[in-house]
């Protein structure tokens, strides 16, 4: 029962679209009809700058943060629970209930599950995705480098099997919803990172 419930609980808080939300209370807009269509932190900072963009971006961290720790309140010695609810959150995000299924990459709310489970191996990774960016400001690229490193990094910090075929799987959802973005950038037709809003 506790299994159903963490995924039940990590995936409805998962299903908060904060990006949707922060348009329609503040600029009364749906998020995913402007931009890139995507309901993440990286389209709100396109679309509405970059305040709200980091409110998102910290919102949906925490959404991560709140499902592994549901997952250890149902069983304080479990590693699998948190992980599931983890797993559950960021389905929830790429695909919401209460937004039609139509969510973002769930990047921003795989650091939080990933930075609650296994902060270290997961800074490690994180930090070459973040170099990725400022060096290319392709965000896509550096989502992908942080999803396919973390794997080897929990490995070679020789972490729990578990976890590191949790970090597989997060890898191949990362690489399935980035479809676009990696034609995109093997064209060389990706959209680079900037802080000036586009115009709607």
């Amino acid at each position: 029962m506790n299994y159903v419930l963490a995924v039940v609980i990590g995936y409805l808080i998962g299903s908060i679209s904060f990006s949707f939300i922060w348009g329609r209370l503040f600029q009364g807009i749906d998020i995913r009809k402007h931009g890139s269509g995507n309901a993440g932190a990286t389209n709100t900072l396109r679309v509405m700058g970059v305040g709200p963009a980091l409110t998102v971006l910290a919102l949906d961290i925490a959404k991560g943060v709140l499902a592994v720790w549901v997952g250890w309140w149902l069983d304080p010695v479990s590693l699998l629970l948190p992980i599931l609810a983890g797993f559950a959150a960021i389905v929830g995000h790429n695909w919401p209930v209460f937004f039609a299924f139509r969510g973002g990459k769930g990047i921003a709310t795989m650091i939080g599950v990933v930075a609650t489970l296994c902060f270290v191996p997961g800074l490690v990774a994180g930090l070459v995705g973040i170099a990725s960016i400022v060096v290319t400001r392709f965000v896509s690229l550096g989502s992908l480098l942080f999803a396919a490193l973390l794997p080897v990094s929990l490995w070679a910090f020789g972490r729990e099997p578990e976890l590191i075929v949790f970090s597989l799987a997060l890898a191949a959802l990362a690489f399935y919803r980035h479809r676009s973005n990696i034609v995109k950038l093997a064209q060389g037709k990706e959209n680079k990172l900037s802080f000036r809003r586009s115009n709607r």
